[in-house]
This record gives C-alpha cells, structure tokens and sequence, in this order.
C-alpha cells in the first residue's frame, strides 16, 4: 500500500510503500493481549521479600505452659500468628517472567502496527530531526500535524536533540527502531515513523 510521506514542516515530501505483510495484516486483539501481558510481566523486577517463621529474630522458647492455662496452645512468638511474627506464604524473590514464542512476539509487532494503520493514525515522515534541543520546537511540529499523544520511531539511532526535547513532555516517547514494541505502540494514540523505521521494521518483521 502507499502512504504519503510528510516532513516535520507537515509538507509533503513523496510516498512511500508500505509492505501488505507487516502494515495490512487483520489485528490479532488477542495477540496484542498477550504481548502487553508478556512485556509488563518482564518489567516487574520480583524483588519483594518478606521474611518467614524461620527469619524473624526472637527466642524459639515456648511462651508459655502447653496445659492449664485456659488459652490456645502455642509455641514461638515468631509464628504468622503473632505481630511480629513470620509472615506466612509471603512474597519472595521471584522472576515474574512468562514465556511467548517469537513467532507469537513477531505477529504481535505486525498486528500493533497494521492496527495503527488501519485506524488511520500511522504517520510516514522522512527523518526525525532537530536543529536544537528545545521542547518548544518540538511542541511546534506537533500543533503543525495536531499530535497530543505520539509514539516516534526513528531509524537505528535516534537524534538526540529529538530525544532531549521530548524528555520534557508526558505524552511523547522517542525510540529506535529496535526498540519499537506493542505496548509502547498501544498506549499512545499517534504512531509516527521515519523511513529508515520503516525499512528497518520490515526487514525485521517479513
């Protein structure tokens, strides 16, 4: 398919074609499910910890006679039982890492972007560039093209005045082309790639 190509002036700056095997495949919602699920659960870092019965410090003597006292039978003042106490079944040191074949990871890539693409809100540039590092220019492009939340892929490197003006905004993420990935591209609603992304994605993903 043929997409039109725009620089950061909104002008048109040729066409581009778009591979029908990466950008017009029918979104897979359960796919994209999975992936989401898949890449948050590799972000959570696992290392909560509580201690157990035998990690609380505290005299392991029995607190008090197991008979003739009227009251329950108990032993340490370190069980789950007690303030103070171990806490029973509690959190350890986990990976909360799932498995996702690459076939699975692949399809889920190729149906985030035909899904931007389908929705019509998958935009072509020809480069990613700035002259200076300055959140205002940056915001300028965005009113020029009426972006308010927007994903930029740029090629394998990304300009880094590009990358220091958009540190300064909440709703915009800038990422090389191997970083792109669905969660990412879910949660903003603009989808903006320069050709060397496109070129780049499709060879990946072909």
């Amino acid at each position: 398919m043929q997409v039109n190509v725009s620089d950061l002036q909104a002008k048109p700056a040729g066409t581009i074609e778009l591979s029908d095997a990466v950008f017009g495949q029918a979104p897979r919602r359960d796919i994209l499910q999975r992936m989401v699920i898949y890449q948050l659960a590799r972000r959570q870092s696992g290392n909560h910890k509580s201690k157990t019965y035998g990690e609380v410090e505290g005299s392991t003597a029995k607190i008090y006679k197991q008979k003739g006292t009227g009251r329950a039978r108990h032993g340490a003042k370190r069980a789950p039982q007690f303030r103070g106490g171990g806490k029973a079944f509690g959190p350890v040191v986990r990976s909360h890492a799932i498995d996702l074949p690459k076939k699975v990871r692949k399809l889920a890539l190729r149906s985030a972007l035909s899904a931007k693409q389908a929705e019509g809100k998958l935009v072509v540039i020809d480069e990613a560039r700035l002259e200076a590092a300055r959140t205002k220019a940056l915001v300028e492009v965005m009113g020029r093209f009426g972006w308010d939340s927007v994903l930029i892929v740029d090629g394998a490197a990304v300009n880094e005045n590009l990358r220091r003006a958009a540190a300064n905004l909440p709703h915009v993420d800038v990422l090389p082309q191997q970083g792109a990935n669905v969660y990412d591209i879910l949660r903003r609603d603009t989808l903006v790639l320069t050709k060397a992304a496109v070129e780049h994605l499709e060879a990946r993903l072909k």
